[in-house]
């Protein structure tokens, strides 16, 4: 059981094929938290318009955050790009779960953290519209290809490994686009007077400490299977949770990190 103060989520794509909503409901199902922050991205309503993919995990996703907010877990909802019809309802509640265009939060240490989605972004990338379509339906690609590479892995009974992810850190136009968007987020921040910020969008988990801002990325759930957690100590810790949960980074570093299994899917 990962006991936390906070747990920052965020593209999850509940209703997109690629939604790894199993990993998620088990992570979940291990968790007592405070409080939840869902950055964006939460439902896809983008792949929904194509096809309308939706398994019972997915479902009991939804029962199990409806449950932790029933339950006495906060839970604020700050919507992304491809679930923007809710940023309609923006200070506005949805049974127990508040739904906002940007939040702030601020740790046990007393480090204050701008909360988005990130899409504001894409304009600092600087890509052209035809490289980001491409980028699009290369994308797009590698998550079959992933998808596949996990189905042909679970035959073989090996954990899951992110074959996307991997690809994606061999290309330097890749490598160059993430920087890009995390100098925009970092240069975000500072202007607000803000210790760090917490995004997600890019689906590239990261925590990194640049010109002096805390910068955190807390990946997704269809190809990272990342979360980001503010520990009861305040400080804040990046888990990829498929078949185990394991942590990948914290900060501030200690000066030896612990891996650790947490939780094991049936």
């Amino acid at each position: 059981m990962l006991n936390c103060r906070t747990l920052f989520l965020s593209d999850i794509h509940l209703g997109c094929k690629n939604c790894q909503a199993g990993y998620l409901l088990n992570f979940l199902q291990h968790c007592q938290v405070d409080k939840i922050y869902l950055l964006g991205d939460i439902v896809d309503l983008w792949a929904m318009q194509r096809q309308v993919f939706w398994r019972v995990q997915q479902n009991q996703v939804v029962r199990q955050l409806l449950n932790m907010a029933e339950q006495g877990t906060e839970i604020i909802y700050v919507p992304g790009n491809h679930d923007e019809a809710f940023r309609l309802y923006a200070g506005k509640n949805f049974g127990a779960i508040q739904v906002q265009l940007r939040s702030q939060h601020i740790t046990l240490t007393g480090q204050r953290l701008l909360l988005l989605h990130g899409d504001e972004f894409d304009k600092h990338v600087q890509l052209a519209h035809w490289h980001r379509r491409l980028g699009d339906h290369l994308y797009d690609v590698l998550l079959f290809l992933n998808r596949w590479n996990q189905r042909f892995r679970r035959t073989l009974g090996q954990p899951y490994f992110s074959l996307s992810a991997y690809i994606k850190s061999m290309v330097p136009g890749a490598r160059q686009a993430i920087a890009r968007y995390r100098d925009a987020a970092v240069q975000r921040a500072k202007r607000g007077g803000y210790d760090g910020i917490v995004c997600g969008h890019i689906h590239h988990p990261e925590i990194t400490l640049q010109d002096g801002i805390l910068y955190c990325n807390d990946g997704d759930w269809i190809d990272s299977c990342t979360a980001l957690v503010e520990t009861r100590d305040g400080s804040l810790a990046l888990y990829h949770c498929a078949e185990t949960c394991q942590q990948l980074s914290v900060w501030p570093e200690p000066t030896q990190v612990n891996v650790t299994a947490l939780t094991k899917v049936a």
